[in-house]
């Protein structure tokens, strides 16, 4: 006997959950704040040493922005990635010593000290320049960062050469972050600051390409589970925020699997959101209601344009997303703009932001 997940994909059509929160790259959309989210980084690799700042709210996409920009470091571009930043100045260097590949001579019994680890990366960095290549330090979750660890950070844009930094990092984390660096004992850092970004939420018409480019992805075909009266309402209950549309759309397609209905109702929309978000939030809207109200004729030409954008195989560009074959559709971020590629991302060149100043 099928299990509840096969049953449900299969009653809609799909070859595999669309709403899995799972960081698939098959899945993943990039809107137009996530490619210029992904200029900034890419600008950061030719900024010459100092900090790029990314920010967003919980589930907005950093992560996903993040896997993108990994994917497209050049070759000869060392890369230390932190994903658990709650330590000591001491541990953390010892961590990115550890992701560049760097061995410190055992002394004994007492760890290394924190002279030692910085010897040891001037001298990995010394290297890697002489050779031509360049060096990034990615810091997720960096809200987490104490302010003495930040310090040291800071300290690390020290090492440098007469023409260039060594080393270029790159901080990524929560709202709370700027608030962080915009205090006076981190002065020094937030001016090291050469680019930064927030990575605001998705809006009502990016929502609608959202839900449709995911159950394009998985398979579907015919008519969209979810009218376009149902998406606005997606879009209010989640706040355009690409984790929490995940989890409203899945429950909501159980509930509808449940009923036997192949369609979503603004109903089973309001009963999944006070499972997965809960009664107080699903009352008002997880991030309150929509800041500007979109006309449901743009909404279902968003929708359209994905899936006759799919059925024509158009794509990405390099390095696009999959779509069993096919080339994912290209985005339509606004009504009356161009499809954009991805190639198109590096070569936008932000300038860099004021301290205490956000794009």
């Amino acid at each position: 006997m099928k299990n509840v997940s096969a049953l449900y994909t299969s009653f809609f059509g799909l070859s595999e959950d669309p709403f899995s929160i799972a960081p698939d790259p098959r899945y993943l959309f990039m809107s137009e704040r996530h490619r210029e989210a992904l200029a900034h980084l890419l600008y950061g690799l030719e900024g010459g040493g100092g900090f790029v700042l990314l920010t967003g709210e919980i589930g907005a996409g950093k992560t996903t922005v993040c896997r993108r920009f990994l994917e497209q470091i050049p070759s000869g571009c060392h890369v230390a990635y932190v994903f658990n930043p709650k330590l000591s100045a001491n541990e953390l260097l010892g961590t990115v010593c550890d992701e560049f590949g760097i061995k410190l001579r055992s002394n004994g019994a007492a760890p290394p000290s924190l002279k030692r680890h910085v010897d040891a990366l001037n001298a990995f960095l010394l290297e890697r320049h002489a050779a031509g290549q360049n060096c990034v330090l990615i810091i997720d979750e960096a809200q987490s960062l104490s302010v003495q660890v930040l310090e040291q950070l800071r300290l690390l844009t020290n090492l440098e050469t007469s023409t260039r930094k060594l080393l270029q990092i790159i901080l990524i984390g929560q709202p709370e972050l700027r608030d962080m660096l915009a205090r006076p004992e981190l002065e020094q850092l937030a001016q090291r600051v050469i680019a930064r970004f927030h990575l605001d939420v998705l809006s009502e018409v990016e929502t609608a390409q959202y839900v449709a480019h995911r159950l394009a992805v998985a398979g579907h075909t015919g008519p969209l589970p979810f009218g376009v009266a149902a998406l606005q309402q997606v879009h209010r209950l989640s706040g355009g925020v690409p984790r929490r549309i995940n989890l409203l759309c899945g429950r909501a397609l159980l509930g509808a699997f449940a009923l036997g209905r192949r369609q979503v109702d603004r109903t089973m929309l309001a009963q999944a959101a006070r499972e997965v978000f809960g009664a107080a939030q699903a009352a008002r809207g997880v991030l309150g209601p929509a800041r500007t109200p979109v006309a449901l004729g743009r909404i279902a030409i968003a929708m359209a344009a994905v899936f006759v954008a799919a059925a024509l195989g158009w794509g990405l560009g390099r390095g696009g997303a999959q779509v069993y074959g096919t080339a994912a559709p290209p985005l339509l971020a606004q009504e009356g703009s161009r499809p954009l590629s991805i190639d198109a991302a590096p070569k936008v060149r932000p300038k860099a932001a004021a301290p205490g100043q956000d794009r």
